[in-house]
């Protein structure tokens, strides 16, 4: 087991309407090594809010999360922003929607920047971002351009390879698929083969499931409230 969740639940508050919009409520999971569960629903459901509170982005309002680190068993629910910090460096990876580049930051700098923190030279860590760089068909001469100047799926290129460039223990996927050309949509479930044959276990919201056709072994279905997206789309408010 490496990601079991026990009544996990997110409202929000949304203060201009005084009121509690749920997200997702009383959701009872579990994730094995090497595994790709699928998260399911209608728009509006709370697909992406699940995952963004297992990553802690959001903090969930009642159940549990308990991931088995290499340090042991934590609730990601209940655990210090360190202890988050820490995982989020070293065992659980987020690739979001959209890239939101550093200025004046390169393409292979932003990329090469998880090992650099590993610990790696930085000769290697450049030649490894150069490698999943063109894995995901970025053209060699944007390497060293801002990704603040890229196109939507160029920039989601950049945003694939820093995420996936180095394993981890459990990885969230929010959209990964929806702006990417057909070459880097292949490259990316090649990529996520390699990585459960790793033993990485893997949660994903996809535009198109069929794109991961072979791969996904579970499926979790969400149902709820459809008012929820268009308030977090804009992200006109925070969560507490």
């Amino acid at each position: 087991m490496i990601l079991k969740l026990e009544s996990f639940s997110k409202n929000f508050f949304i203060h201009h309407i005084g009121r509690d919009v749920p997200a997702f409520g009383g959701i009872n999971a579990t994730l094995e090594a090497g595994k790709l569960m699928l998260v399911a629903g209608a728009n509006g459901v709370g697909k992406s809010t699940l995952l963004r509170c297992i990553h802690r982005s959001y903090l969930p309002s009642a159940g549990s999360a308990w991931f088995e680190s290499t340090q042991g068993l934590i609730d990601l629910a209940r655990a210090s922003d360190e202890d988050i910090a820490w995982l989020r460096r070293r065992e659980i990876g987020y690739v979001a929607q959209f890239l939101r580049p550093r200025p004046r930051v390169s393409a292979l700098e932003l990329v090469a920047e998880p090992l650099f923190h590993l610990g790696m030279s930085r000769p290697r860590s450049l030649e490894r971002a150069e490698e999943m760089l063109d894995t995901f068909g970025l053209k060699p001469e944007l390497w060293q351009a801002y990704p603040s100047t890229f196109s939507g799926g160029e920039q989601q290129k950049v945003n694939l390879a820093r995420a996936l460039i180095r394993p981890r223990r459990l990885l969230l996927l929010d959209e990964p698929t929806a702006s990417l050309d057909t070459q880097a949509r292949a490259a990316l479930k090649t990529r996520l083969e390699h990585l459960k044959a790793d033993g990485v276990a893997m949660i994903g919201v996809f535009h198109h499931p069929e794109d991961m056709e072979g791969l996904i072994d579970a499926t979790l279905e969400i149902r709820g409230t459809e008012l929820l997206d268009p308030i977090l789309e804009e992200l006109e408010y925070v969560a507490y």
